[in-house]
């Protein structure tokens, strides 16, 4: 049977509806592997690499310090115990005109850091590097590649950090707990611990992250973490090698989901394609079968032998696809892996099989349908050839196939709530492309009569839009399939340009792109008087660290939410703030500002406006009642007001106001943010060199880095929804194939009746043109709404519409639609009419 099948499938082969279906499969694999190689090589790195990349068996984190009688039980046990402390702030190199000041990361860490792992260093930039020994010693520090280019320091320089003066010992090039560096937007510094008290960067209000590392006999660590995790309270969080680096693991779940729901499209495509194409071989081989009939060959039989050709077809068709998604995903790599500061092990074959197993599933629930057509066929089809084909069970068939993409669909969402927005995602969306497709079919069919006859060209355009309509529901599978593809790509490419400028555009130009932060109460005046004199206008603000404990009487906790955002804002301080007027940028958007009593009143009386944000995502409303814990302190607040912010200013914006009177004594820190021309941006060095302790955070700086990263990531996907594009020709081509024997014996006709060649390639190029040109206009038109709703619905602001995407998409897509096609059916035209009209239409 199986050597049976393959020479059959040797010898179909030759025919072009296998290749196509081939085609079909490989595409649909190599999309989703393509993505699963990517995805499995970071999984691995973090199942492998867990311990390593948590520098320890056991991390707790801490927004405040961990208390030294739990470092001191841990030793008690046997275990090592290491500290590190995490923060921003600004460094310097240089003295006068000479002096550079940059934002860091700093790290201080105790001397038995990385207890597990191994940090690597090198003598200077460019240099090869090697496992370092031990941490920074006394009086030195450690610099990252990115620190060293920006401040032009090469080891043995001072570097100035807060109100000490250390030397670079090397360049750091690697941290085994550092992780990912999405939205990493300091370098690093790494530093000595005992080094830090004297730099007095640590002031009230500073955000530093307080890490313990915990390593020894997993048994004994794996006791003294039950004993922890009942006493952690609100700010700590333990980490292990099975939950470590939540924001990895994070962010990798939500890239494998977006790049494989992107893919998905793809396979959509591709099923669309293997139908076609099966529907076109199973109508080429309906004489054969009629024939192995008459020669007594049952309908089981036929069904097992074509079976098994499909099952050999498949399986080479997914190998190819992998071997392909294997090669493709090393673009992925190229652009992605650079976020990772991880190095990535070589992929296993669990994607592999999963590829096989998707494109095996593809090609049965889409061409198994039209195979069971048939083991139906009659043995009078050898004498009367006008019976067609049966069409029992097709209806069933196709909502199998349906199914396993529904399936399909689920897997690759990963939870049901996204699996059930993504199925009712693409049948909306297929729905209104066909709707709008077989509009535009029509309309450009009764169009037609507008064309010149008195040309050739015109009576090929008219024969050519009058095939779109003879042909309606293929002319629609194939623009909707293209105008899919077209979208993806104009979404990535022409949108998301235009959606990055508006946002720029919607920013003033004189917003502030310079926020200051750890301003003392004590410097508050001689900063505000040094702005002053740089002709400046600072507003400052302080910040008092507040923690939420209670809403309306009830305690809140990050269990208390499902939503992401809200868990994480819960579960953090928040950054209060006093303001006795409503300030520029903020509007009422329920109940009221603070009222002269309320400017007077504390305690019981005590009142905060809320930002109208934050208010939706936990929950509140005005008259709520909030208590926070601020320095130990428990204060309540009722809300009074929502406030709508606008973020796009720049300023110093707090989701929590309160009346002076309310946090009056409290420890505070200050904050500002100013607008700093390019020729005075050498004022950011005099204000480092005058008070060593500000973080000065450049926005511009800040901003170009995300827009690289999302240009990382936006290639990425551009190069996933290439496979999109790909499986739309594809279509395209599986379409025409299917009908080329309806084509051949009309042109055949057509040229008997006494139509030139010439005339009949113009009527098959202006079909495609138009096909492809409509397919065009779709897919700018979708791409606009999209980008509208974007705008105005996610992003909140106004962006133009640009017109010149229409016919310019449209254009493009007659264009390659039209060099397609015509690759595809420019052999009908020599096909001698004799032989066509001999052979009669199938």
């Amino acid at each position: 049977m199986l050597s049976f099948a393959w020479r059959m499938l040797r010898r179909d082969a030759r025919g072009g509806e296998l290749r196509l279906l081939a085609a079909a499969l490989v595409v649909a694999v190599a999309a989703l592997t393509a993505v699963g190689f990517f995805a499995d090589r970071v999984r691995q790195a973090l199942d492998r690499e867990s311990h390593q990349l948590l520098g320890a068996d056991l991390l707790l984190t801490a927004d405040h310090p961990w208390p030294e009688k739990l470092a001191g039980d841990a030793r008690a046990r046997g275990l090592q115990v290491v500290e590190t402390r995490t923060f921003p702030s600004m460094v310097t190199r240089g003295e006068g005109d000479e002096l550079r000041a940059q934002l860091a990361e700093i790290k201080a860490v105790g001397t038995t850091y990385p207890l597990r792992g191994a940090l690597r260093i090198a003598p200077a930039l460019n240099v090869a590097d090697a496992p370092a020994v031990g941490v920074p010693g006394p009086g030195t520090i450690w610099v990252d590649e990115r620190l060293a280019s920006s401040l032009g320091a090469r080891v043995g320089d001072p570097i100035v950090v807060g109100q000490s003066t250390l030397r670079v010992g090397a360049v750091l090039t690697l941290e085994p707990d550092r992780g990912i560096n999405f939205f990493s937007v300091a370098p690093r510094l790494l530093m000595n611990l005992e080094d830090l008290p004297a730099t007095a960067l640590l002031q009230v209000g500073s955000r530093v992250a307080y890490r313990l590392l915990v390593a020894g006999d997993l048994s004994v660590v794996k006791r003294f973490q039950r004993e922890v995790e009942p006493q952690l309270v609100r700010g700590q969080r333990l980490e292990d090698p099975q939950n470590g680096r939540p924001e990895i693991r994070t962010a990798l779940d939500r890239a494998q989901k977006f790049l494989g729901l992107s893919a998905l499209l793809t396979v959509v495509l591709a099923a669309v394609a293997v139908a076609l194409a099966s529907r076109r071989y199973v109508q080429r081989h309906l004489d054969p079968c009629a024939v192995m009939r008459c020669l007594g060959a049952t309908q089981s039989l036929l069904l097992r032998l074509y079976l098994a050709q499909f099952v050999v077809l498949g399986v080479l068709a997914a190998a190819g696809g992998c071997v392909l998604g294997y090669l493709a995903h090393f673009a992925l790599h190229a652009w992605l892996a650079q976020l990772l500061a991880t190095p990535l092990p070589p992929p296993g074959l669990l994607p592999a099989a999963q590829g096989v197993l998707v494109g095996l599933l593809l090609l049965f629930a889409c061409a198994v349908p039209p195979l069971l057509q048939l083991k139906r066929v009659s043995t009078l089809r050898v004498l009367r050839r006008e019976l067609g084909s049966p069409r029992v069970g097709l209806l069933g068939g196709y909502l199998s196939g349906f199914a396993a993409l529904a399936v399909l669909m689920f897997w690759v969402a990963g939870e049901i709530a996204l699996g059930a927005y993504v199925v009712a995602g693409f049948s909306v969306a297929l729905f209104v492309f066909a709707l709008l497709a077989r509009a535009v079919v029509r309309l450009a069919a009764a169009a037609r009569g507008g064309v010149s006859a008195g040309r050739s060209a015109g009576i090929g355009w008219r024969y050519g839009l009058a095939s779109l309509e003879r042909r309606a529901s293929t002319s629609v599978v194939q623009i909707v399939a293209l105008a899919l593809g077209f979208m993806a790509l104009l979404l990535l490419t022409v949108t998301r340009g235009d959606l990055l400028d508006a946002w720029q555009r919607a920013v003033p130009p004189d917003a502030p792109n310079r926020f200051v932060v750890n301003i003392q109460p004590e410097q508050v005046e001689e900063v505000r008087a040094l702005m002053v004199a740089q002709g400046l206008s600072p507003e400052l603000a302080p910040m008092i660290r507040g923690r939420l404990t209670t809403i309306n009487g009830v305690e809140v906790s990050a269990a208390s939410y499902t939503d992401d955002r809200a868990q994480r804002l819960v579960d953090r301080e928040f950054n209060l703030s006093v303001r006795a007027d409503l300030p520029e940028g903020n509007r009422l958007s329920a109940g009221r500002w603070f009222s002269p009593a309320d400017l007077g009143g504390k305690g019981a009386s005590a009142v905060a406006s809320v930002e109208e944000g934050l208010a939706t995502t936990l929950g509140l409303s005005v008259g709520d009642r909030l208590e926070f814990v601020v320095a130990g302190d428990r204060i309540g607040m009722t809300v009074v007001g929502l406030r709508k912010v606008n973020w796009d200013t720049m300023r110093a914006n707090f989701f929590v106001l309160t009346p002076p009177v309310v946090l009056d004594g409290y420890p505070a820190s200050w904050i500002t943010s100013f607008y700093l021309s390019p020729e005075k941006a050498d004022f950011v060095n005099r204000l480092i060199r005058e008070f060593p302790n500000l973080t000065v955070i450049d926005v511009a700086a800040i901003l170009r880095q995300l827009q690289a990263i999302m240009e990382q990531v936006a290639r990425a996907v551009q190069f996933v929804f290439l496979f999109t594009l790909a499986a739309g020709v594809i279509v395209l081509y599986a379409a025409l194939a299917s009908a080329a024997e309806e084509r051949r014996y009309e042109l055949a006709v057509m040229r008997a009746l006494g139509a030139r060649r010439e005339q009949l390639r113009r009527a098959l190029l202006a079909e495609f043109a138009a096909i492809g040109a409509l397919a065009g206009l779709i897919a700018a038109a979708g791409a606009i709404c999209v980008g509208q709703f974007l705008a105005r619905q996610v992003f909140r602001f106004e962006v133009e519409v640009d017109l010149w995407l229409l016919p310019t998409a449209t254009c493009c897509g007659a264009l390659l639609v039209t060099g397609a096609g015509w690759l595809a059916v420019a052999r009908l035209l020599r096909t001698a009419p004799i032989e066509a009209l001999r052979g009669g239409s199938s």
